[in-house]
């Protein structure tokens, strides 16, 4: 009898150890199921980040390169056109009916060498530097000029690093250059204009104007013809 009752007992242990291992197995293949999902995820958020990373920089590299084609064609330009076609130009320039480089500025120290364009708006800020306010480039007034600050170390993204007594190279429509010489340098907030205030007499001011990311504040440089 003890044995009759003994067998049921261990077949009952044997069901018993048999389930555990099946549910061990469900779960560890739930969990296998999960990692997949989990890894072809992520997988494919990576994918699209690396797409949308990838878009954006050839898009800045084709920007870039309508800049300096901006650029060249400016040079060719002020070494090629005539008297004639600088009245002409000249002319066109103060109607700023269409966008167009109206001059190039120059700055060693930071690197920096890039054409002017004659109006400031969203798509034209992305491509070069735009006059914000003031003159035709190497005029009497003051001369603001607006550029972006990105990571990449274009356009403007190294402006911070000038200084008192650092030089800027400015050339106007006919290739004709004048040094300016940085005086001060400051930050305000994004609403403030002051900085483009055109009441400077006979002087010739340049402003330079950009976005401080890490703050929120705009980044001004102010330099003055070089005497």
């Amino acid at each position: 009898m003890n044995q009759i009752i003994a067998k049921p007992e261990k077949k009952k242990l044997e069901n018993t150890s048999l389930c555990k291992l099946k549910n061990k197995k469900k779960i560890w293949k739930v969990g296998l199921s999960q990692y997949r999902f989990q890894f072809l995820l992520s997988f494919f958020v990576a994918l699209i980040f690396l797409g949308i990373l990838g878009f954006k920089i050839y898009v800045a590299s084709e920007q870039e390169k309508l800049s300096k084609q901006l650029l060249r064609n400016y040079t060719l330009t002020t070494l090629y056109q005539s008297s004639t076609t600088n009245h002409v130009v000249e002319k066109q320039a103060v109607s700023y009916e269409n966008p167009f480089v109206i001059g190039m500025i120059k700055i060693d120290k930071i690197n920096l060498n890039y054409p002017i364009l004659s109006q400031t708006d969203r798509d034209l800020l992305k491509i070069s530097l735009c006059r914000f306010a003031g003159p035709m480039p190497n005029e009497v007034g003051n001369l603001c000029i607006a550029g972006h600050n990105y990571v990449d170390y274009k356009l403007f993204s190294r402006l911070h690093e000038l200084e008192k007594n650092d030089t800027i190279e400015l050339y106007d429509l006919n290739g004709k250059k004048i040094l300016y010489t940085v005086y001060d340098k400051y930050e305000v907030e994004p609403d403030d204009l002051s900085c483009t205030d055109q009441n400077v007499g006979e002087n010739k001011i340049l402003t330079l104007l950009t976005c401080n990311n890490v703050n929120g504040k705009r980044t001004i440089v102010k330099a003055k013809e070089k005497i």
